[in-house]
């Protein structure tokens, strides 16, 4: 999130390309032309962000940063944790929740409305899909009901669409 420039934001597919990298060694903002997972990915947003991420990138150049500190710099984690983050989890009473807890969150959301096991890969830029389902296997077991009943659906809709179509037998 630190390292999202403008131009790594396509409010037309409602893409955030993440593609660069920082992070803050020993006090020094340390870029990376890579992820720190070195996968560069496309991870989508929904609908519902297009305002506030239309009203964060108006009128700023492409190679402005999106989130920024409130003097403008780059965001640092410690600062971001301490001033606005860790105080919203605490007011929302969420516990001891992270930043990365946000990526499981997402990633439990995206298996939930559907998505299947390479794209969560893409999304959260996995090198393997089993890498992915090594993480996040447990989400894809809460499916199985699901496909249970959606194979009882579908066999009830065949049984009768046959007993429709079927010519009836003469005795």
């Amino acid at each position: 999130m630190a390292a999202l420039h403008v131009s790594a934001v396509n409010t037309t597919r409602r893409r955030l390309m993440i593609e660069i990298s920082v992070t803050e060694i020993n006090g020094i903002m340390e870029w990376s032309d890579q992820p720190k997972d070195h996968q560069r990915r496309s991870v989508p947003y929904p609908a519902f962000l297009d305002g506030a991420i239309e009203e964060r990138i108006k009128g700023r150049a492409p190679d402005e940063l999106v989130f920024t500190s409130p003097t403008g710099g780059v965001l640092r984690y410690g600062n971001a944790r301490r001033d606005w983050f860790d105080p919203a989890v605490n007011e929302a009473g969420l516990g001891n929740l992270t930043p990365h807890e946000l990526r499981h969150t997402a990633a439990s959301l995206a298996v939930k409305a559907g998505a299947s096991v390479l794209a969560l890969q893409r999304m959260l830029g996995h090198d393997k899909p089993s890498t992915t389902l090594d993480v996040y296997a447990d989400l894809f077991d809460e499916d199985l009901d699901d496909v249970a009943a959606k194979l009882a659906t579908q066999r009830s809709e065949i049984l009768l669409d046959f007993s429709w179509t079927s010519p009836a037998r003469e005795e």
